[in-house]
């Protein structure tokens, strides 16, 4: 099976003054079906920028890039702005939720803009499927204030996926929870690669890269390490110690 995503001798160069910055240098790279990467690296190594030409948020300067068997590297404005819709599904540091719509028209809001015309029935139901899938289908009619802030990135994960993207990009997406709330979230990314989905995070904790099955550390706009997660039993581990305090405390609430 070809990978889903595959790029050749990329490369970031902006112009910023006398001294041309090289963000990205000559990355090649290919990630296969129902992978889960983390790319990471200090502040300036280049993640993001890679994360942004991966998300067809920005041009290579030069390189090439297939995207599920298509090469985006040329592409105009209106066909990178088909591909994020139809091929990507994005979660951020901020949740980026609208504020006065209810969590169900949070997730409906990218078929609005989608090639396939799909009925208010048709899209009410691929919500409601999505916010099942992150566990917070009896959350459809609340409000983002009405949300803790693990709910409302659950609710962002459920939007990235309500048009069933081939690949999920995850840029710092616990940056702002605490750490039970971190490991929540990543229980929830572990259970969609599970079945399937491909996902590619950035992240610069270690702790949440070990939920993860794929390691890449950049410098410098260099790749220098590519490696599988050997141990993940550290996130296991704090995973079934979440699941057994949740399941404790249904009880407790049971037998009040």
């Amino acid at each position: 099976m070809p990978p889903v995503v595959k790029i050749e001798d990329l490369h970031k160069i902006y112009d910023s003054g006398e001294v041309p910055v090289h963000a990205v240098r000559g990355v090649s790279l290919e990630i296969q079906q129902g992978e889960f990467l983390a790319l990471m690296g200090s502040s300036g190594s280049g993640k993001s920028t890679l994360m942004n030409m991966l998300g067809c948020l920005d041009r290579p300067t030069r390189g090439r890039y297939m995207l599920d068997g298509i090469d985006v590297s040329h592409l105009d404005k209106d066909e990178l702005a088909d591909i994020r819709n139809l091929k990507l599904g994005f979660v951020f540091q901020g949740f980026n939720l609208l504020a006065r719509t209810t969590a169900v028209e949070n997730v409906e809001l990218p078929c609005l803009y989608g090639k396939k015309r799909m009925t208010s029935k048709q899209m009410r139901e691929r919500a409601m499927h999505c916010l099942d899938i992150v566990g917070l289908s009896q959350r459809a009619d609340h409000m983002p204030n009405q949300l803790s802030g693990g709910q409302q990135q659950r609710v962002a994960i459920a939007r990235a996926l309500v048009n069933e993207p081939q690949v999920l990009l995850a840029d710092e997406p616990t940056g702002n929870l605490d750490t039970k709330t971190s490991m929540e979230v990543m229980g929830v990314f572990q259970k969609l690669n599970e079945q399937g989905i491909t996902l590619v995070m950035v992240t610069h904790e270690l702790d949440i890269a070990h939920y993860c099955k794929r390691n890449l550390i950049l410098r410098d706009g260099v790749i220098v390490r590519d490696e599988p997660v050997l141990d993940r039993s550290i996130a296991e581990k704090e995973l079934g110690k979440l699941k057994t305090a949740e399941t404790a405390a249904k009880l407790l609430n049971s037998a009040a």
